[in-house]
């Protein structure tokens, strides 16, 4: 230690900054360092169990947690010793001296009992994570999440906090690029498992940050905080299709070996298993690869070979056949359905009056009309009067011409017929008044 680095005793945050030009005090400006200053008795309880070797740190903690996990305000001494009689005694006398001392523990004399104080109440909530299982490598995000939407909910939400929250959710935007941007398949893919699970955590938690947000209206360092929060939270998100792309662009450069079925990614994912990899070329070019040149007479005699060789000649092209007359034919025209002509006769031979579709579906014999007929004329119907129908020549023509006009009805009629149980109600109209 130089002469310019203060003594670690009798110091204070002060001490550590460079004096300002204008005589002020960084530290008693900052509001972070004045939080800490007031926060001085349990950074005290902090070193305390923190001070001096490994193993010494991690019976404290463990004599401490066990204390925090019992049931009873306060122990005796027969107690106490039956908690920890694995441990040995000076060691625990030892750990006790150091939880007295830094008021941590407390002694009553009167009932010679143990218990905590509130200061090592208070040292609880912040040693708290040490006492949960690590759950993979989104431990920081869980539990930032956990304070933020824990600290909402009882009202004592810091921005601070909330700002904590949001450079986690930076980081994570930064190395899930760097992923992306790598084009490693199996940094993809690891990365993406870890996307997934820091977007299941968000998700569960997306009704509390929007609450955070709703909640920060008139705070304006907390409006600041949540609403930066809120971009975090978008950005990292937005990244799912990212890495879809990232991965679809690399199923495209995966390569299949032959008709083996094996991939260059099982080739990868085989390597990276070997111990020693570097050993398999052991011998590889011991026997390097040499192209077989042909002699200039080898290549004479299989030209020669080749000219030699019989092939079947090639016939003449046939010609063409020659000129034939063409056959005298008929041209005659496609026979309509005897249903059109006795449809249209039909209606010829009905005196102008309304007139129910059905008569004209069944026609003269109903029973002995088949429901193919029947379909037929229901499909010739819509015809008549059309103007464009009326235009054509023949039978169709003749049909359109016929002074009736065809009204639909979305009414169903019940009918007894050997083919047709029901039929949709219409009727003819006719369109002029008969002479």
């Amino acid at each position: 230690m130089d002469d310019t680095t203060p003594a670690d005793s009798d110091t204070t945050l002060s001490d550590y900054f460079r004096p300002n030009p204008d005589g002020s005090d960084f530290a008693a400006e900052s509001l972070l360092a004045y939080r800490l200053d007031a926060q001085g008795p349990l950074i005290d309880a902090l070193r305390a169990l923190f001070h001096g070797p490994a193993g010494l740190v991690r019976l404290r903690l463990w004599v401490f947690m066990g204390l925090l996990g019992q049931s009873e305000a306060s122990l005796n001494r027969d107690q106490l010793n039956e908690l920890f009689h694995a441990v040995r005694p000076e060691a625990l006398e030892t750990v006790f001296k150091r939880f007295r001392d830094t008021g941590l523990l407390l002694w009553d004399e009167t009932q010679r009992r143990t218990s905590l104080t509130p200061l090592a109440q208070q040292l609880s909530g912040v040693l708290g994570v040490l006492n949960t299982a690590p759950s993979g490598d989104d431990d920081d995000l869980a539990s930032l999440l956990g304070q933020v939407v824990g600290a909402d909910q009882l009202g004592t939400l810091d921005p601070a906090q909330v700002q904590m929250l949001q450079a986690q959710l930076g980081r994570l935007h930064a190395e899930f690029e760097d992923a992306i941007a790598s084009g490693s398949e199996f940094r993809l893919r690891e990365a993406r498992k870890r996307y997934d699970r820091a977007a299941r955590l968000i998700d569960k938690a997306s009704t509390a940050i929007a609450a955070i947000i709703h909640h920060a209206d008139g705070h304006v360092a907390m409006e600041r905080a949540a609403r930066a929060l809120g971009q975090a939270q978008s950005r990292l998100l937005a990244m799912a299709s990212q890495f879809n792309r990232a991965l679809q662009q690399v199923d495209r450069q995966r390569v299949t070996l032959g008709t083996t079925g094996i991939t260059s990614t099982d080739v990868k994912r085989w390597l990276q298993t070997c111990a020693a990899p570097e050993l398999l070329l052991h011998g590889a070019l011991a026997q390097p690869v040499a192209p077989i040149l042909l002699s200039p007479h080898e290549l004479l005699d299989v030209t020669e070979a080749e000219f030699e060789r019989d092939r079947p000649t090639q016939g003449l092209p046939d010609a063409l056949p020659a000129s034939q007359a063409a056959p005298e034919g008929e041209l005659s025209a496609i026979a309509l359905p005897q249903a059109l002509a006795d449809l249209s006769d039909l209606l010829a031979r009905w005196s102008l009056g309304p007139r129910t579709a059905v008569d004209a579906l069944l026609g003269a014999d109903p029973l002995a009309t088949a429901y193919a007929e029947i379909a037929y004329k229901a499909q010739l119907l819509p015809l008549l009067g059309d103007a464009q129908a009326v235009q054509l020549p023949g039978a169709t023509g003749d049909l359109a011409r016929q002074p009736w006009r065809m009204e639909w009805s979305t009414d169903l009629l019940t009918l007894d017929h050997p083919v047709l149980a029901q039929v949709s109600a219409g009727t003819l109209h006719p369109t002029e008044e008969s002479p």
